[in-house]
């Protein structure tokens, strides 16, 4: 199955997802909000349906689920072999603020494991591929391109910009090294960091949602490290009943 999916038309279409983006965040753009009051505009619309469109017509058999499109009931998803997990924009928050920190997220879902991901951040050009087996790249440059070869003196964290909690906090404050260099971002960039080497870890103690994570998941899988569930200190896992992702840490 795998190995019919190509992955340069997957970048390509998270690129042309990506430049219709661009078009509306560089104007005036109107904002609604969800039942959850989780922000909309019109750019994850339209980048949720050239995603959607081009998937459908590349590959009809696979089915997809994304954040922005009616919820598929587990009954008909636990039968799925494989499947997109797709998030047009992650972090609208970030887009309507105009920080850069969004990224498109196209991923693909095997059993439970995601098996490939990109993540385009448009705004600031840095593009995330992976494959399973064939690695992780950043702009086409293999990952991870950092390695912190003493965690113990120095260990640089991120966390989230826009949903910073308490326990995620006391977390990060009872590390196991002498010093912490702590950094905020926005979207799935948290996990590419990690993937990248510039972060040691990222907890997230914190609700999200397994299409803020899949596409990015992969790439931290290919780069060698691993998303852990926080309690049950195992590999986190996809097509879930409940698509909320438990509390995880990425290292």
């Amino acid at each position: 199955m795998l190995e019919r999916i190509d992955l340069e038309k997957i970048v390509a279409l998270a690129k042309e997802a990506g430049d219709a983006i661009m078009q509306i965040y560089e104007k005036d753009f109107t904002i609604e909000y969800k039942d959850d009051k989780s922000p909309l505009t019109e750019a994850d619309t339209k980048a949720n349906k050239i995603i959607c469109d081009a998937l459908t017509k590349l590959y009809p058999d696979i089915p997809l689920m994304s954040e922005e499109n009616k919820e598929v009931p587990y009954s008909e998803r636990k039968e799925w072999e494989c499947y997109w997990c797709i998030d047009p924009i992650d972090g609208t928050k970030e887009f309507i603020k105009k920080n850069g920190e969004f990224t498109v997220n196209i991923a693909l879902i095997h059993k439970n494991t995601p098996v490939l991901g990109v993540v385009y951040a448009p705004a600031i050009e840095e593009m995330y591929k992976a494959k399973q087996g064939e690695g992780a790249f950043k702009n086409n440059q293999k990952l991870p391109l950092h390695v912190n070869s003493s965690p113990k003196e120095k260990m640089s964290v991120v966390a989230s910009k826009s949903h910073l909690s308490k326990e995620t906090q006391e977390f990060i404050d009872a590390l196991d090294t002498k010093e912490t260099a702590q950094v905020s971002k926005g979207s799935s960039l948290k996990l590419c960091m990690v993937a990248e080497g510039v972060a040691d870890i990222y907890p997230r103690l914190a609700p999200t949602m397994e299409w803020d994570t899949a596409a990015a998941d992969a790439i931290v899988r290919e780069a060698g490290k691993t998303t852990w569930q926080f309690e049950k200190k195992e590999p986190m896992v996809y097509n879930k009943d409940n698509l909320l992702n438990p509390w995880f840490i990425v290292k």
